[in-house]
């Protein structure tokens, strides 16, 4: 089940976690960050911020269109993708970015800022290499694990679905979610699936 990417709140989530670490970031570390804020918003109230695209990756989960506006890569992202980074975000070397313009909250929902909140509060103080060592604790991700350590593949599609998935207790930094609460939302994800395919 895909979702149809949103770029302008990829761009103002990266922006935002910019920010927060005083102006750059490294670009390993904001794909984390954006995981985590995706996957608790998803979990608390039904949808991601981004819409992006998952892969399981061997540094954990990975969000393919923010990684590519990061990367400014104009063969996989649209002129005016392209155009709207430029205004918020720039690339420093190859491993990191810095933000151009203060972040834009009119783009961001109340409820969007709060998962970048949250992202931020319980994951800043780990470095991009441990950020992936904490995103392999999830069941998202580890049931790609053996795929992955094997070499049978080098990404595997990663589904919203699946993000409701409890990890083993004392992981998530967010209450575990009860079984109707699960049933409730994987309901919810199909009929914003079914939206968004019946307007493209």
């Amino acid at each position: 089940m895909q979702l149809s990417f949103s770029h302008r709140k990829a761009v103002q989530a990266l922006n935002f976690f910019a920010v927060a670490a005083g102006g750059s970031m490294n670009k390993m570390k904001a794909l984390k960050l954006i995981y985590f804020a995706d996957r608790h918003h998803l979990r608390k109230y039904g949808r991601p911020i981004t819409n992006d695209s998952y892969f399981a990756m061997k540094f954990g989960p990975v969000a393919s269109a923010c990684l590519n506006l990061l990367n400014e890569n104009d063969e996989f992202t649209a002129p005016e993708e392209n155009e709207y980074r430029s205004q918020f975000l720039s690339r420093l070397e190859e491993h990191d970015f810095s933000s151009v313009s203060a972040v834009d909250a009119s783009v961001l929902s109340e409820s969007d800022l709060d998962a970048l909140k949250f992202a931020w509060k319980n994951y800043r103080q780990m470095d991009q290499f441990q950020l992936a060592v904490e995103t392999h604790r999830f069941p998202e991700w580890r049931q790609h694990q053996a795929a992955l350590e094997s070499g049978q593949a080098t990404r595997r599609q990663m589904y919203y679905s699946d993000f409701l998935q409890n990890p083993e207790e004392g992981v998530d930094k967010a209450p575990a979610l009860k079984e109707e609460d699960i049933a409730d939302l994987r309901e919810e994800l199909a009929e914003l699936h079914a939206v968004e395919t019946l307007w493209s």
